[in-house]
């Protein structure tokens, strides 16, 4: 009898440090209680991860292969060894949901290209729940990733945006490294233009959440800390 095919289940995270099943599906619990083969960022973390949603899982028979900004290509089929073996096997993203500006959609391409079935299951996407939240186009929107660094790249970028979205009718999100946030919105509130609407939604899903839309204009006038934050920006010009 030829030997089944384990599928890859893409298993959300948190966002921070909000209890599991308070954002989390039962069926998430569920992946996690009968999973025992892994691919994630950081072992420790998923462990982590793991053992807040079944804490009576046996820690040392479970199996993790590491993806990340890292690792080889070359190494990325054997992670899926276990598959052919029978065995199921879970992608944790150290936040929100895999394959999303997440490297485990390097490992979802290969299960594809391999007859890997790949089933998704639900949890919380920053992206997603601050579309939801900020009152812009949600039939047309692009997530940028990360802007440049330097300031004149980054000025450029931001008009580039605002210019787009006023073109195509379509949200702008982006992100930026937690401390350089407050950095960011400056940036942001010195080159849109005044009535150009921007959306800041941060820590979602925490208790300290903050989600407001308001112009670029006013947001001069707001003060706000988004040090060390998790957070996104959108921009969106009628």
């Amino acid at each position: 009898m030829e030997q089944p095919i384990g599928n890859v289940y893409l298993i959300p995270n948190t966002l921070g440090d909000t209890p599991p099943l308070e954002v989390l599906p039962l069926l998430v619990k569920k992946a996690v209680e009968e999973i025992d083969h892994y691919i994630v960022e950081h072992e420790k973390d998923a462990r982590r991860f793991i053992k807040s949603i079944v804490p009576r899982k046996s820690q040392p028979d479970l199996h993790f292969s590491i993806i990340n900004k890292f690792t080889d290509p070359s190494e990325i089929p054997d992670m899926l060894s276990p598959c052919f073996e029978g065995y199921d096997v879970g992608i944790i993203s150290d936040a929100g949901c895999p394959g999303i500006a997440d490297p485990g959609a390097l490992v979802v391409a290969q299960a594809h290209s391999k007859g890997v079935k790949v089933v998704p299951l639900v949890g919380p996407s920053s992206i997603l729940l601050a579309m939801m939240a900020s009152g812009f186009n949600g039939q047309n929107f692009a997530f940028n990733g990360y802007l440049p660094i330097d300031k004149r790249e980054r000025r450029q970028e931001i008009k580039r945006l605002e210019r787009l979205s006023a073109e195509a009718n379509q949200s702008q999100l982006f992100i930026e490294t937690p401390y350089r946030n407050n950095q960011l919105l400056e940036s942001l509130t010195s080159v849109l233009q005044p009535q150009t609407q921007l959306c800041v939604a941060c820590d979602i899903t925490l208790p300290s959440e903050y989600i407001l839309t308001q112009s670029s204009e006013s947001w001069k006038k707001t003060k706000v800390d988004l040090n060390k934050r998790p957070t996104l920006f959108i921009i969106h010009k009628g």
